[in-house]
């Protein structure tokens, strides 16, 4: 009977043990085990979809750089004031004198190709000349780069200077080519832009070419160093977006054999024009470049043009946040701890909270109009075409990277049925770039397989 009850004694004591042994979430068990976590600054959101229930949060109210993530909050309230089926247009009119003019849409996807197919119009009008010729593009603001952006960044094709003017993605193709063994490289623009190179490549046995602007000295002299073994193009953002619209448009009133008198002026389109000729291309290509491709340029032209919309104005990035906030206000969400600079994340003066993305999302997971969770990008496509495959069908994310920072948010659907809005942002010097991304993967399983 003894041995009875001191058995029975110690199986309650471990079972007293087992209850009292309080519940770790999974994700913060990931996020304690992670040897990132001895050095970086993590902010965490997780909640539940439709209920809306916090079901774990780390900094969630910490401002953080968001990156690319900031996608999310800038382009919703653009895409609620242009509408899914707004168009960017170009416009070629006339006058009954025969002056001419160009309304500029900012279209991010407007290329030389279309700009020849609508100078090609004006002979068949009956207009070989012109006394004047002019250019409204008052459509956006003459701010081409965003604030807080790095000037050693002017160089990166992922950051075009962008605006009115937008053509050819802003980018012009340089040709290095190779010549004899050890002999200087040849260096060629695809195009007629104004740009000299100090030319220091040479032809070797690999391909390994720099390219740097020297602003200080000029914003059209590009250094180029490096070896050259075969043909390659490398692109680069053009310094000045209306001066290479220029040069483009000058070349095809020659072709077509267009005379014109004095300069192109920036004019407003005067009423009683008419419309000679137009190139439209839709937003949905522009949403799926955003939210799929993270193209820095076309959300930020996006951005601008809704801002110029919404306050009946040209587009500025004061108007843009004017109605980015009203947007929120709508819907309920605080916007005073969060600070937004441009529409694409770029500037690290962006800050951002784990919380308020995902308060963005699980409102908007709500708006069956939008289905916005369809526009993000799958694994295995966009910025995840080699990330998060063992996800599958299981989430959808916009991802962000810049130094030391990542971040991903998004929706997931766990293993046991249940939906989650989340955000993930990392701020740290000292990991790799590699490092943060496994960490996002390794967190985002835990919560797949436990929540």
């Amino acid at each position: 009977m003894k041995n009875l009850l001191f058995i029975f004694v110690i199986l309650f004591g471990f079972i007293g043990a087992a209850q009292a042994r309080p519940f770790e979430n999974p994700i913060s068990s990931a996020i304690r085990k992670a040897d990132i976590s001895n050095s970086a600054l993590i902010s965490v959101s997780f909640k539940e979809i439709p209920t809306g229930k916090t079901v774990y949060e780390l900094n969630a109210n910490t401002p953080m750089t968001p990156a690319s993530v900031q996608k999310i909050v800038t382009v919703l309230p653009a895409l609620n004031t242009l509408g899914k089926d707004y168009e960017f247009k170009t416009q070629l009119y006339k006058n009954k004198d025969n002056n001419l003019y160009i309304k500029l849409g900012a279209d991010p996807y407007f290329t030389t190709a279309d700009l020849k197919n609508m100078i090609r119009k004006l002979p068949d009008c009956k207009i070989y000349s012109t006394k004047a010729f002019y250019i409204d593009d008052f459509i956006l603001d003459n701010n081409e780069w965003g604030e807080g952006w790095q000037w050693d960044d002017d160089l990166n094709p992922l950051i075009p200077k962008f605006g009115s003017y937008n053509m050819d993605k802003n980018l012009l193709t340089i040709n290095v080519l190779p010549t004899k063994p050890g002999a200087p490289a040849d260096i060629l623009t695809e195009v007629f832009y104004p740009t000299a190179f100090i030319n220091n490549v040479v032809t070797g046995n690999k391909n390994e070419v720099k390219l740097e602007r020297k602003n200080y000295i000029s914003p059209d002299v590009i250094n180029a160093d490096g070896v050259v073994l075969s043909d390659m193009a490398i692109q680069i953002p053009v310094n000045y977006p209306r001066r290479y619209f220029i040069f483009r448009l000058e070349e095809l009133l020659r072709r077509y054999k267009i005379s014109y008198y004095g300069d192109f002026n920036k004019l407003k389109l005067p009423p009683n024009t008419y419309l000679i000729a137009e190139v439209k291309h839709p937003m949905s290509s522009a949403i799926e470049d955003i939210f799929k491709r993270s193209n820095n340029m076309t959300a930020e032209t996006v951005f601008k043009i809704a801002g110029g919309q919404y306050t009946k104005a040209t587009g500025s990035i004061d108007a843009a946040v004017e109605m980015l906030n009203d947007y929120y206000k709508k819907l309920g969400i605080n916007t005073d701890n969060i600070k937004i600079v441009d529409g694409s994340g770029v500037s690290k003066n962006n800050l951002l909270t784990a919380d308020f993305v995902t308060e963005v999302l699980l409102k908007t997971s709500q708006n069956k109009d939008l289905n916005f969770k369809a526009l993000m990008a799958s694994p295995g496509e966009g910025t995840l075409s080699d990330r998060m495959l063992y996800f599958k069908d299981a989430l959808k994310a916009k991802t962000g990277t810049l130094t030391n920072t990542s971040s991903i948010a998004g929706y997931l659907s766990a293993k046991s049925g249940k939906n989650y809005a989340f955000c993930i942002m990392i701020n740290d010097p000292k990991s790799k770039s590699a490092d943060k991304k496994a960490f996002e993967e390794y967190l985002l399983r835990k919560a797949h397989e436990e929540l």
